[in-house]
This record gives structure tokens, sequence and C-alpha cells, in this order.
């Protein structure tokens, strides 16, 4: 088996409410939501699984995600909120993970599904159940630019529901 030297986490926006007649990208976190990203960030940092940098969404439920989630961390982490990864299929999304930089070895990406399910299935051929606010920590052997389908190794998952 190849050494892994790269990680990726993965992460679905947590639990958002409606906006009627409003944009989708607007929507805000639930109360819940909030909940279930901060207990998120407490368990990544529990299992010492912190990105070095994150990439999400331009869209309002993620970015109040990686809010409620940095809170938990335990520590600054750079991140970025790219327009790109608002509608992003599996092939915009790993375009954007491949632009990377090398020296990097821990990235967290939070964005939505179905992008996020798809990608973990696409690295790792696991298909996880990925409800609001969940996790999928991955393995690649690098570098960032030659991640390809079947790569990965899926290292760990978290759901709010394993919170308790």
């Amino acid at each position: 088996m190849e050494v892994m030297k790269l990680r990726l986490i993965v992460m679905r926006h947590a639990k958002a409410g409606e906006l009627p007649g409003g944009p989708d990208a607007e929507r805000a976190l639930r109360e819940r939501g909030r909940r279930d990203a901060g207990s998120a960030g407490r368990w990544l940092r529990a299992s010492d699984y912190v990105p070095a940098a994150v990439i999400c969404s331009s869209a309002r439920r993620t970015r109040q995600t990686w809010q409620e989630v940095s809170a938990g961390l335990g520590r600054e982490v750079s991140s970025s909120a790219d327009p790109r990864l608002y509608e992003a299929d599996l092939a915009a999304l790993l375009a954007v993970i491949a632009a990377t930089p090398a020296a990097l070895a821990a990235l967290m990406y939070v964005g939505h599904n179905p992008a996020a399910a798809d990608l973990v299935a696409s690295l790792t051929g696991v298909e996880l159940d990925f409800p609001t606010a969940a996790i999928a920590v991955i393995g690649l052997p690098g570098p960032w630019a030659e991640i390809a389908p079947g790569t990965g190794e899926l290292i760990a998952s978290w759901t709010p529901r394993l919170a308790g």
C-alpha cells in the first residue's frame, strides 16, 4: 500500500433554514446547524484532524459552518470562500482541489451535496451516508495536482448522530 502523504477533509455544510423567495446562497444555519458544526470542530481537534487550510463555498451556510467549526479547533486556520465551489460538480471540485499548493499537507473542503458525497465516493470507492455537517477524512498519496478517482483511502468519518 502506498504511503498516504496528504489529508483531505470533506465536510457538508451544517443544517440550514429556508429562505422563501430569497436566493439559495443566502440561506443561514439553524441553531441545530450551529451546534452540529461546533461539535464537528471539537471532533476534528480531538481526533487530530485539524486542517492547514480550508476552502469553502461562498454560500452563507458554508461560511457559517466553517465559522462554527473553526471555533472548536483551538487555533487559527487559513480559509477562503470560493464562488466556484457553490454549484461545483465533481469535476469542478477536483480541479479546484488539484490547484492546492504542494506544500500544504491537510486541506478541508466545506461545501454542498451532491458534490461532497460524490467526492468521497469517487476518491475512496466508499459510499457514505452524508447528512448535513457530515465529515469524511481521506488519505491521499499526493501531490494534489495528481489526485484522481480511486486514489484515496477513507481514514475516518463523523456525523452529528455519532456525537450523541
